[in-house]
């Protein structure tokens, strides 16, 4: 038998900030930007089933020291800067997917979220995101250091939210040189009860055989009391950059007492 303990300490300093100290227990850098769009249940291709499509993932998979400036900050404005000496740790939970497998070095994750309050526009949020990782080269298969940035924005006006993200990565490779990702989404709140959504990504992976995988989804919402009903129709092309597009309805019963 085998136990995995993973680690999370956020120790708050007056005056500073955060700072956190994690062993992959939860997204954190740039793998917190992995898909920013507004749903009503989960992401386009997180709804139940996958689609192999890589996004971004930072310094995330390693143990990682983030730091959270608070006082030195303009009122809306939240910046973030994540840093792993080993870049390649081991990640149980949902952001290890995804990537090329290298033997990464150090590297540093820089995120920034700008609500209102900084915009000047009610219900507009902007965030970009980068990272920088070093990767151990040779000729055959590795000839950079691999590199990540998103950018994006959401904005909600009364019932509807709207979003649109996309994201870069340079794998250092010299077979899949890079991913390029599109990202959309429009949630509507019916009443308090019920909401629905649509969600969609679509990623270009650059290689001697260029693929472009997508996912949809079509999903709502519905709570009652302490349960949420689910209900996500997806639509998946082109699964792990392959041939095969699977589809389904995922239905999900959350509980909270």
């Amino acid at each position: 038998m085998q136990v995995h303990i993973q680690l999370q300490v956020v120790i708050t300093m007056p005056g500073l900030g955060d700072i956190r100290i994690d062993q992959g227990a939860s997204g954190t850098g740039i793998a917190r930007m992995d898909d920013m769009t507004p749903s009503v249940y989960e992401e386009a291709d997180g709804a139940g089933i996958g689609s192999g499509i890589t996004k971004t993932l930072g310094v995330n998979t390693g143990t990682t020291i983030e730091v959270t400036p608070s006082d030195a900050m303009p009122a809306g404005l939240t910046a973030r800067f994540a840093y792993s000496k080993d870049a390649d740790g081991g990640n149980v939970n949902d952001k290890a997917a995804g990537g090329p497998t290298n033997e990464l070095g150090s590297g540093y994750d820089i995120t920034v979220e700008a609500g209102s309050e900084l915009t000047g526009v009610d219900g507009l949020t902007l965030f970009p995101g980068m990272s920088e990782i070093e990767q151990f080269q040779n000729a055959t298969t590795t000839n950079g250091d691999r590199s990540e940035k998103t950018y994006g924005a959401k904005y909600a006006a009364g019932g509807f939210t709207v979003g649109f993200q996309m994201s870069e990565e340079e794998t250092g490779q010299t077979g899949t040189t890079s991913y390029d990702n599109t990202y959309y989404g429009i949630t509507f709140n019916v009443n308090d009860d019920l909401s629905i959504g649509l969600n969609h990504i679509e990623s270009d992976e650059n290689s001697t055989t260029p693929v472009t995988a997508e996912a949809d989804s079509l999903q709502a919402s519905y709570t009652m009391g302490g349960a949420t009903l689910s209900i996500a129709e997806v639509d998946i092309t082109n699964r792990n950059y392959g041939t095969t597009d699977p589809d389904g309805t995922v239905i999900s019963l959350g509980l909270a007492f």
